[in-house]
């Protein structure tokens, strides 16, 4: 039986919430949990959708990185 253990090096990882605050929560916990593995954030982008209820949708994309 044969373990390879390799090094995660690029990480894309999807958000979304009903509010701003709410975002930023889960992609700062994110990031701590992938300073365990390493990775640090490379790019963020990031948008915000007006249903036509006038009701708002954030979402954010989270690009990580591996620490050099």
């Amino acid at each position: 039986m044969n373990i390879s253990l390799d090094l995660i090096q690029d990480k894309v990882e999807c958000f979304e919430a009903a509010d701003l605050a709410t975002l930023e929560k889960k992609i700062n916990e994110q990031i701590e949990h992938n300073k365990a593995l390493l990775l640090e954030v490379h790019h963020v982008s990031h948008q915000m959708h007006v249903s036509a209820n006038g009701q708002r949708f954030y979402s954010a994309v989270v690009h990580f990185k591996a620490k050099k």
